[in-house]
């Protein structure tokens, strides 16, 4: 896996710092958030041409919706950096509800928009119609989130139970070995998708490291649902 083999050149997450002075190193060369995001972008705009058969030009990009100004300026100027004309910044709950709907009827409904992705988390609280015309209505109502909460978070949380379990039992401490942490994170993210459907799950890994004494580190622990809901 890239993030494993070339750890010092992955990067995730980066919607988090989004309109901050933020930079990551990489081959002597300073990224921003918004170049990062613009090489995101670029994929997508090839993604797209390449289904469509004709170039990508205009854009319309969503955000959270407590982004402010700033944060929103560096969203468009990551599309204008991937060779994007942004036509509009929109909210990604307003996105959420123009689509859900386009498949309703005429009367008025109010909706819920509950958005917890692996980096940020915003909820709003709209109101749906359809006009005479037949064109869809959205009025906002309420909404409000965290820049800083969202999946990475609950994996975290599985890292640092590792990383002292390890600690515990080999004395060894995992939370500078960044190729360790890396295969760390992606064991974490499995361990919590499957306690989704299961109350129990196992977590083995071998050779996460070596000892002093050359001792190899291993891991084998198994982390239930109730333990999971306690550590978050």
């Amino acid at each position: 896996c890239q993030a494993v083999t070339n750890v010092d050149r992955t990067i995730s997450s980066v919607k988090r710092h989004m309109g901050t002075d933020w930079t990551v190193e990489i081959d002597g060369k300073k990224w921003t958030p918004q170049e990062i995001s613009a090489q995101v972008l670029m994929k997508l705009k090839r993604d797209a041409e390449a289904y469509l058969g004709e170039p990508v030009t205009d854009a319309v990009i969503t955000c959270p919706a407590y982004f402010n100004d700033a944060q929103r300026q560096a969203t468009k100027d990551a599309g204008t950096i991937a060779g994007l004309n942004v036509l509009r910044i929109i909210n990604e709950p307003t996105a959420a509800a123009l689509a859900y709907g386009l498949e309703k009827g005429k009367e008025d409904e109010r909706i819920l928009v509950f958005d917890l992705g692996g980096g940020t988390f915003d909820v709003s609280l709209l109101e749906i119609g359809k006009d005479d015309d037949g064109f869809s209505t959205i009025q906002v109502q309420a909404t409000n989130g965290d820049n800083h909460l969202g999946g990475d978070d609950w994996d975290q949380k599985i890292i640092d139970w590792l990383v002292g379990e390890v600690k515990n039992k080999y004395g060894v401490d995992l939370s500078k070995d960044k190729i360790a942490l890396q295969r760390l994170k992606e064991a974490a993210e499995q361990a919590k998708k499957e306690l989704s459907s299961s109350t129990s799950t196992s977590i083995s890994m071998q050779y996460l490291a070596m000892t002093p004494d050359g001792t190899p580190v291993h891991l084998d622990e198994t982390l239930t649902r109730a333990h999971f809901g306690e550590m978050t």
